[in-house]
């Protein structure tokens, strides 16, 4: 029988490389996009990470995603939270999501601030000398084709000079002095955000947390640990995220289940007369199903391998073009991936088998 199942699928060589390559498709799908998704995200949560700050402050209720809050908050709040106790740092910052060519976080920073929170480790080049100097990160250098120190790049529609290259890993990929960005924007005087950090005991972060509730002026300030912050960097936090990654992997599991139900449709169709014969034969309606399920399964499975394999190499070829893109591929979604793959398989197969277990022999014979 399994030379049989064999057989088959090396008898019809182009319907068997297309089936296998529709169930790769899936798998590249679901992982490819789950790796974006998660990858930006745990991104994120790794650059938020390498700041320094132990407490976040802002205008308006928590949120995760600071880069869609607008500057609002006086920069001077900063000599006020600078005055509590426990507090030995507090810098003042401006976030950006900008949608030009590509999207991407602008960080407007007080560097001397925002240096004390953890230094930047200078590959090259100084801090800002000039008001229109940015520093970038050293996969953002690597990303725009190799900027050195000197080299003119554009930042918010402006032109600005790479005053250094760091070390990523520190809230951005572009620092940008925040006098500058608040002019850009019309705005002067304003933060969207302020980083403390503390003496680093829970009992000092309480202590902070209910010295700045209790300011007037600021009771209906958000303040929050790094790690409460972090906590909220979660697909369940962040809008549409769950809704849009099930879209897609439904997308994925039609395509796949639609193809599988075609291909063997059509093979127990033209394997009429071969079913009958099975049947002739003493075969039972189990044993005709298990051929058909069989041969899907290799199908799925050589899809599989195929699927994760490009998988790996399509992040490869990512990193090497796209340096500063997330794409994070995980053990856990490989082996969902494998699971939704294998059951769209066997639900587009279950009933072409259970038509061709159905098939009356002697009707099967006498089909020409």
């Amino acid at each position: 029988m399994n030379k049989l199942i064999v057989g088959n699928l090396v008898h019809r060589p182009l319907r068997s490389v297309i089936s296998a390559f529709a169930v790769a498709i899936e798998v590249i799908m679901i992982l490819s996009v789950v790796a974006i998704f998660y990858g930006i995200l745990n991104g994120n949560r790794t650059q938020q990470s390498g700041i320094g700050m132990d407490m976040i402050v802002h205008p308006g209720t928590a949120s995760a995603l600071l880069n869609t809050s607008a500057a609002s908050a006086d920069i001077r709040v900063a000599n006020v939270l600078r005055k509590l106790p426990h507090v030995q740092v507090v810098a003042p910052v401006n976030i950006k999501l900008t949608t030009g060519a590509s999207l991407e976080n602008i960080s407007g920073i007080d560097y001397a601030t925002y240096n004390d929170l953890k230094p930047f480790v200078f590959l090259s080049g100084t801090p800002f000398q000039q008001p229109f100097d940015v520093i970038i990160d050293d996969l953002q250098a690597a990303a725009g084709k190799g900027l050195k120190v000197g080299d003119t790049t554009k930042v918010l529609n402006h032109d600005f000079r790479v005053c250094g290259i760091v070390e990523h890993g520190k809230g951005g990929r572009k620092y940008i002095p925040l006098t500058t960005m608040d002019e850009l924007d019309g705005n002067p005087g304003k933060a969207a955000v302020f980083y403390l950090k503390t003496e680093n005991q829970p009992e000092f972060q309480d202590a902070v947390r209910n010295e700045i509730l209790n300011t007037d002026g600021l009771q209906q300030y958000s303040v929050q640990t790094i790690q409460e912050y972090l906590s909220t960097l979660t697909p369940d936090h962040l809008p549409g995220f769950n809704i849009a990654l099930r879209v897609i992997i439904s997308i994925a599991i039609i395509i796949g289940f639609m193809v599988i139900f075609q291909s063997m449709y059509t093979a127990v169709m033209e394997r009429t007369r071969e079913i009958g014969i099975l049947k002739s034969m003493g075969a039972g309606q189990l044993s005709i199903v298990s051929v058909v399920l069989r041969e899907t399964m290799l199908l799925a499975m050589a899809g599989i391998a195929i699927g994760v394999s490009a998988t790996y190499l399509l992040r490869a070829a990512l990193h090497n073009r796209f340096p500063t893109l997330s794409f994070s591929v995980t053990t856990d979604w490989v082996f969902k991936a494998v699971a939704i793959a294998l059951l769209g398989a066997l639900c587009g197969a279950l009933y072409p088998a259970l038509k061709a277990a159905r098939k009356d022999p002697i009707d099967a014979l006498s089909y020409e």
